[in-house]
């Protein structure tokens, strides 16, 4: 990313989600580029996650009239990280995916902002073979698919409209350090390196998994790189890997840990193989992954192992 630094000097970001996952890796890079750094979430951050030149706003990005209050600054450029985070609740699951972008983009249509970036979800194409390409007809069947589709659909009318300057990233599987115990990989390494019993599906699905440091290489080519505006392009690895594999492995990192194979049932909306077709981000944004999976886990445990924050 040569040359970023000085191209984002003192530009305004503003960070949807900013306390999360992502948006943690995103802020800490964006500082680095000397980006000034705003982030919008609903709760503040957890001290692990904690950036000392961060502004951090608390605010619910589907109350409209709470958004317009907490957003009277300008910025260049906004990420749209936030979400609900627990899919079973659908009402709030389908007020921040879908609500929530309809509420920013209303906003900041209004604003001179050079570039938005949406970040979608594979769950957006729902029952669709892969590997799954930009220009397949999404049939989503999750309330989370739904409602990222919804948001995807209403960005791009508004630029199809009115020119808003949109980019849709479709994330899979986003692992690496500072990940929550709710996800894959935090779960089954905190459960092996304790010595428990955890319960699993039967493993035999596939996922691609994408080390965070890929990601947020895309998003930065993504805000720098020209003739975007408008499109969607799927980052994730373009490998699928056996999940009942990547347990095995982390087990045998720990050479202790007791997965229970079996004990969760697969979800109906869930495909059994499921990744990405990359070739419009290596395309247009000369994009490809460079963490090779085994490297990425092995960073990630190491982190896990290092850190006492949960």
């Amino acid at each position: 990313m040569k040359n970023f630094k000085k191209y984002f000097y003192k530009k305004k970001i503003l960070i949807i989600g900013g306390t999360g996952f992502l948006g943690y890796h995103l802020a800490k890079h964006c500082l680095k580029k000397k980006f000034l750094v705003t982030s919008i979430s609903k709760n503040s951050p957890k001290k692990w996650r904690y950036l000392k030149k961060v502004r951090y706003i608390k605010c619910d990005i589907s109350n409209k009239i709470l958004l317009k209050k907490k957003t009277k600054d300008s910025y260049d450029y906004i990420i749209n990280l936030g979400g609900y985070v627990d899919h079973t609740n659908k009402k709030e699951t389908f007020k921040s995916h879908y609500i929530g972008v309809k509420n920013l983009t209303d906003l900041f249509i209004k604003k001179k902002i050079i570039k938005f970036i949406q970040i979608g979800s594979s769950m957006e194409y729902g029952r669709v073979r892969s590997p799954q390409n930009e220009t397949f007809r999404c049939i989503p069947r999750s309330i989370y698919g739904v409602s990222k589709y919804l948001a995807t659909k209403y960005l791009l009318n508004t630029y199809f409209e009115k020119n808003f300057p949109v980019i849709i990233l479709r994330l899979y599987q986003v692992y690496g350090p500072y990940q929550s115990f709710n996800r894959l990989i935090p779960t089954v390494i905190n459960s092996c390196k304790n010595n428990s019993k955890f319960p699993c599906s039967n493993g035999n699905q596939k996922r691609d998994f994408l080390y965070v440091d890929d990601l947020i290489n895309a998003i930065f080519l993504s805000l720098k790189k020209k003739n975007l505006i408008g499109k969607i392009i799927n980052i994730g690895s373009g490998v699928p890997i056996k999940v009942k594999m990547i347990i095995k492995k982390i087990r045998s990192y720990f050479q202790k840990g007791y997965p229970q194979f079996g004990k969760i049932k697969f979800r109906p909306e869930e495909m059994f193989i499921t990744y990405p077709d990359i070739k419009k981000a290596r395309n247009f944004l000369n994009w490809k992954p460079k963490e090779n999976f085994n490297t990425g886990l092995k960073k990630t445990i190491q982190f896990y192992l290092a850190c006492k924050f949960e």
